[in-house]
Parts: C-alpha cells; structure tokens; sequence
C-alpha cells in the first residue's frame, strides 16, 4: 500500500552563487502552479528570499523552504545559500534532504562550491544529480560543461538528456532513455518522438551508450542486453534508479530556468528516480548506546529541528523533519536538549514565507512548527521516556571575528539577548565575551556572514550598533628574577594602615599561571594576613604590567614584612603586594607575550607555495603539511593571532575560494619588538 512517507521527495537544491538555484526554484513552483508567475531576485520577490537583506543583496543569505505537490507526490524543497560563507546552511540541506540537485552553470561551468558540495553530499552518501542551468544564455555548452563535470567527478556523471539548440536557439531536450524530444513554444511542453535531424545521430550514439552503462548495473539485465535482446525504457530506468541509489551512477540534465526550459522534466525525473524517505538508510542517533532509526510512519514519533527562523508576524517557526512515526498538531514531545515537553499547538506546510496549517505529518516529511517554548536549530523532539537523541551537525568553527557593542546603555540587555537567538537560529555564528579585552565578539565564516548577521540584528531589535576590530589579549611577565619591598602606611587620624612585605618575583616557564608562596618566619606577618598579599599581588597583575597587559607567569614568594598590632589589615598587606609588584616591574620591566594561533589551510595542491609564502610574511612557523585527498593538501603552521585577523578574506581572494581555513589558540610566545 502507497503511504504518504512512499510520495514524499526531499530535495537540496545546492551549488555555487549565481548558478541559478532560487531561480530554479521559482520556475518549479510556477510549473507546479503554485505562483502564477515566477519572481526574480533581483526584483526581490521570490517565494524563497523573504529576508529583507536577502533583498538588498540581490542574493540568497539563508535556507529556504517550499512545500509543494507535484502530480501525487509531496516535494519538499531546501534551496540554501551559495554563498561560501553560508555553507553551513548548505550542509544543513544535505542532512536532512533525500536527493541534491546541484545547479550547474551553462556558461562557467564547474565552480568552487559545486566541488566543496559534492565532495560533502559524497562523504554522507546522498544521491546526486547534476542540472545544467542556463543553455539559453550566450556561450552556454552542455558539451564544454559535462565534459569539466566528468573531469571531475568521474566516469559515473551519465547524460540523460540532450539539448536541442543552444543560446538563444535553445528550445527543448532530448530525452535519452526514450529518445523522445520535449519542444517548449510560450511556455508549453510538446513531446515527440521524431528527433529533429541536426541531432539524432548523436542521440542515437549517446542513447547507446547510456544502454550500455546502465545494463551494466544488473546482471540481468546486462545478460539480456549481450543476448541481443530488446531493453524496455521501464526497465533501463530501474536500473538507473538502482545505481542512482548505489551512488554509482549520478544523472545529468540540462535547461533554463529563467524560461522554464526542461524544469518540468526535472521534477518528474526526481519523482521517479530520487528514493523516498522510506527508502534511504536510517538516520544514526545516541541514547543508551548508538541505534539506527528508521523511516516508519508506524514507529515511535522522532523530529529533528534543523532551522530555527524568525518571522515578524508569528515569531519562531521551527523547521522540523518528521524522522520516524506519525505526528499529530497538538502532540506532547520532549525536547532532548532541555528536558521540557514540547506541546505542537500548530503544524504548518511551509511555502517561503506562507503557512498553512495541517493536523499530521508522516514520517519523512518536512513541516513547520510555531509557538514552542524552548527549541534552537539541532534539537530533538522525541517522545516522553525516550533517551533517543539525534547527533547535531559538526560545523567548522568561525574563523573571522568583529567586536560589538551596543550604542547606549539600555540596549545593552537586548543586545545579549538578541545575539543569543540569532546563535539560536545560526549555530554557525559564534558569541564570546573575553575578559581580558572585555569585548564581545561575533563570530562567523566570514566578513559578510558577520556583517549580515548584524544587519540582522539591527533590524529585528532595533538596536544601534557600535563595532570595532577585535583586539588581541597581548600579555606580560617579568624580564628576570627581583626581590622588592611593598610598604603601605596611610596615618590620618584615628585608626591607621601599615603593612610591608618584601617579595621576591621570578618569571615562570609559559602558561604556568601565578603562583604564591610564603617564606616568612617568626610571625613577621600575621598568618591571617598572608594571603592578602598574594590577593594583591593578583590583582595588580590583572591590572596590567608597564604596557598595559595583564601579567602572567609569574611566582611570588614572600620572605619578610612588618606589621603592626593595631593598624595593620587585610588591605594593608593587599596594597603591600600590590606596591612590591610595582617596585619589580619598574626595576626589571617586562616582556610582551602575542597570543599564538594553530592553522591549518587546505587547498589545492597549485596553491601550496603561495599559501606558505604568505604565512611566512605572516610570520608563521610551517610545521608541516599533509594530503587532504582530491588533489588537495593542508598547511599546518603557528601564526601570531595579530597576523591572521583578516586572514580568512585573504585567503579567499588568493585562492579564489578554494582555500579552507581551520583557527584555534596554540600558545602564547615573546612578541618581538617593534622596529
């Protein structure tokens, strides 16, 4: 018996910026009826760019969502940002879709992020198929394009169709399994099986071939085929749809998304070939050890949260797909991260922006929820008493940093909250408060992620924003061993202040902290009191030394003082340690320690010298470097953190994207001096 779950095709639509995904998406809805015209992004009023940055942009900036139907199946349709910096969100689609269809450009070809994204969807075992977009633009070839394709992902990228005409003689494509021609005139699709005659030999010719590549899938079938028997188009497509799900075989098909060229027989192709969710392996989660579940209407309910988003109108809607079981508007689940239940007052079919309300979703589909109390992006709602919890997706951690602050003082509370839900909504952004420089730090994959996360903020919170560079936590410690006296007295009148520790400071190997201790006899300073110097002492340090810098590494040890029974007190003796830390630094100075930073840069192995030149100039230390697979190889070295600020841009620019950057506090090393 068909279920809902058997109907249901999940697809990412993914590749590089400017391919043509939100576009294609458009074109499908309008195929579908679903918008009686197809919006543009540069006009701002697509279904799936409903942020008003995305507006300003001209460019897609967050995952998108359309829930449509297509013939008796239910699509559900993630159309992510291409955008480097966004790849997060990239990677998100390709968690929870079925199928990628990645957007290929008709003109340029094969580009970075379509590399970077198959390479992901290959390492999660996703089914993939290539769309050749734009073969109604100038300088559009399927040939130059399919030829880069195989170049670089191998003999198992298989043509299914064929355009007819190219350019501005585009008009249709060549189905290679039926060798039937499907001819668009005003937006009508008519199919014929007569070929026109400037391309049926090489129909013919390229109909054979993918014969012969897909018999080879089934040993039946191959049998049959070297028999000389006559392959059906029925069966030719169960074996393709068999080696398509093997991840043996990934179709290609090409047309126009702007006239809506062939995007018809895209989803069809999809509907056949692509698995339903039922049909994909179980998702791997952790409870009391590690369990594979499965897609089935008819198991325990299990959802995965993985988008959080804000709408100005009903607040939060959560992004759920239905792993397992049947859930129902109104049902009690349990948030794993928290511990609270969760009551599902509202489902929603999701259309961009649009909501509609449903009272069931099956396993494998993909709804919205609102009004939850306490959900963030990767939670898993499960039922009460399960210990089942779905792993969350591991993002690289942000690399490129810029400190905010908020322009007046009652904005300050908003701040911290709002920042808390866009890390909420964006697990890719990164918030810190460091307490050295006292500046709080938005992080991200890059300059425009940063910079439209906080153009986001502005906007929903209204909050003015003030923003600096990070600065760098530089650090002192003493330049050698000294032995000095602290002595306080402050006589006004009445009860007094006395204290006097003699103290001998000496610098201590990196990251040893500060260490106190206490060397006094006969009682020259009363115990009690003792450890108000070592308090002092600590507090000058946070203080900062001759620059400015707190002081680190560093061991105190007190060996005389005076004291006196009546006006002596723990502040005394806290000034005491304070006033001999001064006395050392003015007497031997300070060195200024540079916080030192592990990098790993992967990139082609081309780009090698030039990435390690530049790190030199940076003045790194090259530890090494190791394959990264698929022609790439990663840099290791240590980089003063002063010199890798910017260095994510930079390293854009010089690799053309192609470079990844991996950042993370090593140590801390003598900064030299300046010249």
């Amino acid at each position: 018996m068909t279920t809902e779950t058997d109907l249901i095709r999940n697809i990412a639509l993914v590749g590089h910026q400017g391919n043509g995904k939100t576009t294609l998406a458009e074109a499908m809805l309008f195929r579908a009826g679903v918008v009686t015209r197809p919006g543009r992004v540069e006009s701002g009023n697509t279904v799936l760019d409903t942020q008003p940055e995305e507006h300003d942009r001209t460019q897609s900036l967050t995952l998108g969502l359309a829930s449509f139907s297509w013939g008796d199946y239910r699509i559900n349709l993630l159309d992510p940002p291409g955008y480097a910096d966004f790849v997060g969100d990239a990677m998100t689609a390709l968690r929870v879709a079925d199928v990628a269809v990645f957007v290929i450009d008709g003109v340029s070809g094969l580009q970075v992020n379509d590399e970077l994204l198959w390479q992901v969807a290959g390492e999660r075992s996703i089914p993939r198929i290539l769309f050749v977009n734009k073969m109604d633009k100038e300088r559009a070839s399927f040939d130059v394009v399919l030829a880069g394709i195989r170049d670089h992902f191998g003999s198992g990228v298989e043509p299914v169709d064929l355009p007819v005409g190219e350019a501005s003689a585009f008009t249709g494509v060549a189905d290679l399994l039926t060798e039937h021609v499907i001819l668009y005139d005003s937006g009508s699709a008519n199919t014929s099986d007569e070929l026109p005659a400037d391309i049926a030999d090489r129909e013919h010719e390229q109909h054979e071939h993918l014969v012969e590549d897909v018999v080879e899938i089934e040993d039946d079938l191959l049998s049959k085929y070297l028999d000389g028997e006559d392959i059906s188009v029925a069966e030719l497509e169960h074996a393709l749809r068999a080696g398509f799900a093997a991840g043996s075989l990934w179709p290609v098909l090409c047309g126009s998304a702007v006239d809506a060229i062939a995007v018809d027989r895209l989803l069809d192709f999809v509907c056949r070939i692509a698995p339903a969710p039922s049909e994909v392996p179980g998702i791997e989660v952790v409870g009391d050890g590690v369990a594979e579940v499965r897609c089935d209407p008819s198991g325990d309910p299990l959802a995965y949260v993985f988008k959080t988003q804000t709408d100005e109108y009903v607040g939060q809607v959560a992004l759920l797909k239905i792993l397992s079981g049947t859930v129902h508007a109104d049902d009690i689940l349990v948030n794993q991260r928290t511990g609270a239940k969760e009551r599902l007052h509202n489902l929603l079919r999701v259309l961009g922006s649009k909501h509609t309300a449903i009272d069931t979703a099956e396993a494998g589909d993909i709804v919205g929820a609102i009004k939850l109390t306490d959900v963030s992006t990767g939670d898993t709602l499960a039922p009460i008493g399960s210990s089942l919890t779905v792993p969350p997706i591991v993002h690289r951690r942000p690399v490129y940093g810029i400190a905010v602050a908020a322009e007046s003082a009652g904005d300050e509370d908003k701040l911290a909250t709002a920042l808390a839900e866009l890390v909420s909504d964006d697990p890719t952004l990164e918030v810190t408060r460091d307490s050295e420089t006292h500046q709080t730090v938005v992080r991200g994959a890059g300059d425009v992620h940063v910079q439209v996360a906080l153009t986001r903020l502005k906007r929903r919170y209204g909050i003015t924003l003030q923003t600096e560079p990070v600065k760098i936590a530089y650090r002192e410690t003493l330049l050698g061993t000294v032995e000095t006296e602290g002595r306080h007295k402050k006589q006004s009148g009445g009860h007094g202040q006395f204290g006097v520790a003699t103290v001998r400071f000496e610098p201590l190997p990196r990251d040893e902290g500060y260490e106190f201790v206490d060397e006094t006899r006969g009682g020259v300073i009363p115990k009690s009191l003792i450890p108000a110097v070592g308090k002092g002492i600590a507090e000058s340090m946070g203080r900062g030394g001759r620059h400015g810098f707190p002081l680190v590494d560093l061991r105190a040890t007190v060996l005389d003082g005076k004291h006196h029974s009546v006006d002596s007190d723990d502040f005394s003796f806290r000034m005491a340690g304070a006033l001999a830390l001064r006395a050392a630094i003015d007497k031997v100075g300070t060195l200024v320690l540079e916080p030192v930073d592990h990098v790993e840069v992967t990139v082609p192995s081309a780009l090698q010298g030039d990435v390690m030149a530049d790190l030199g100039r940076r003045r790194g230390q090259i530890e090494g470097t190791e394959p990264a697979g698929d022609g790439e190889i990663t840099v290791i070295a240590s980089v003063p953190t002063s010199e890798v600020t910017d260095y994510p841009v930079a390293l854009r620019s010089m690799t053309h994207g192609r470079g990844r950057l991996a950042l993370s506090f090593k140590c801390y090393q003598e900064r030299p001096e300046p010249r």
